[in-house]
């Protein structure tokens, strides 16, 4: 869905009056709204790719305790 907005230069009109002009008209065309909305975006992942991405974590985490009871990498230090 494409919003074109347009405004004609007048005679004795100046740049920053159009310009102000044309931006009075986006803002009622309700475009930078809708733009600022869509910013941030994140589409919603599907229940499979969501399961599939926590398996994959659950499976480095177990590689991960594996590796340190064998004693090849050392054990994470608590934060305090």
């Amino acid at each position: 869905m494409a919003i074109n907005v347009e405004v004609q230069k007048n005679a004795n009109e100046s740049t920053s009056n159009l310009v102000r002009r044309f931006t009075k008209r986006l803002q009622g065309a309700g475009i930078v709204p809708k733009t600022r909305n869509g910013r941030y975006y994140e589409r919603v992942k599907s229940r499979n790719s969501h399961r599939k991405e926590r398996l994959r974590a659950l499976v480095r985490k177990d590689k991960y305790e594996e590796l340190v009871k064998l004693g090849k990498v050392p054990e994470k230090q608590a934060r305090h």
